[in-house]
C-alpha cells in the first residue's frame, strides 16, 4: 500500500528489536522539497548575479537542496551557465568554475573558507535560525557575495510517527543533521526528539551511530534519504 519493498522477513524482525532511532532531518523529517524563499546579495552585488553563480554550479549536484536552487533560478528567469571543474564536498558544499570564476556554494564556513561573516551575512544567519529555514552561502573568488534562504517544512505526519514509534517500544529518538544548530534545535523541539546532533558531516554521522550503538548495547536504526546519510 505504501510502495515499500521488504526483501525478507529478517529485516522486519531486526527492526522490531531496535530501541534507538537516529533520523536525518532534510527529506526525512521534513518534506524534502525545499522552496527558494529569498536571495540576499552583498551590498555590491545583485540577487540575480548571486543566483546565477549558485544555480549554475548546483546543476551538477545531487544534493537535495540543489534542485530547489536550480528551479528557483529558472523561475526567476535567470540564465544559467554550464559549470566546470565541479567538486562536491559531502556535508559542506560544492565548488567549481562559473564564467571563469571560482565559486563555492554551501555552508557559511565552506563559502568563506572559515573567514568571519560580514554583517549582512550574520543577519541572514540570525534570520534562518529564527524562521527554522536553511541558509546556503555563495562565495566567488574568495569573497562572500550572497546567501540563499530555503524553506523546508516539517512533514505533517512526523510528530505523530515519532509518538507511534515510542508506543512501539523505541526509547530514544535522535535527530542528526548537517544543518546549523539553531535550525536543528527548533525542528527537534517541534517534533519531540530526545537529542539533536547538529552541524554533522557524513563522517560525524557515522561516529554518532557508533556512539549510540555502544551506549544502547543492541540494535539501533539510522534513517536518511540523501548522499550525506549513505555512510
Amino acid at each position: 500500500k505504501r510502495g515499500i519493498i521488504v526483501k525478507g522477513g529478517g529485516a522486519l524482525e531486526a527492526i522490531a528489536r531496535a530501541r534507538v532511532l537516529l533520523f536525518d532531518k532534510t527529506g526525512t523529517l521534513t518534506a524534502g522539497r525545499p522552496h527558494l524563499a529569498d536571495v540576499v546579495a552583498a551590498p555590491d552585488r545583485t540577487p540575480e548575479e548571486v543566483l546565477r553563480y549558485a544555480g549554475s554550479l548546483e546543476q551538477v549536484s545531487p544534493h537535495v537542496l540543489a534542485s530547489s536552487i536550480v528551479s528557483g533560478a529558472r523561475e526567476r528567469g535567470v540564465v544559467l551557465a554550464l559549470p566546470e571543474e565541479a567538486d562536491e564536498v559531502p556535508g559542506s558544499g560544492i565548488t567549481g568554475r562559473v564564467d571563469g570564476h571560482v565559486v563555492h556554494v554551501g555552508s557559511a564556513d565552506f563559502a568563506t573558507d572559515g573567514a568571519p561573516l560580514p554583517a549582512w551575512a550574520r543577519d541572514v544567519r540570525r534570520r534562518v535560525n529564527l524562521e527554522g529555514a536553511t541558509g546556503v552561502y555563495v562565495g566567488v573568488d574568495g569573497v562572500l557575495v550572497g546567501a540563499l534562504v530555503l524553506d523546508d517544512p516539517i512533514r505533517p505526519e512526523t510528530p505523530r510517527v515519532i509518538r507511534s514509534l515510542r508506543r512501539a517500544g523505541v526509547r530514544r529518538v535522535v535527530m542528526v543533521t548537517g544543518d546549523h544548530a539553531g535550525v536543528a534545535d527548533m525542528v527537534g523541539a517541534a517534533i519531540g526528539v530526545d537529542a539533536v546532533l547538529a552541524e554533522r558531516t557524513p563522517a560525524d554521522k557515522v561516529d554518532a551511530v557508533a556512539e549510540e550503538r555502544a551506549d544502547a548495547g543492541g540494535m539501533i536504526v539510522m534513517v536518511g534519504d540523501g548522499l550525506n546519510d549513505a555512510p
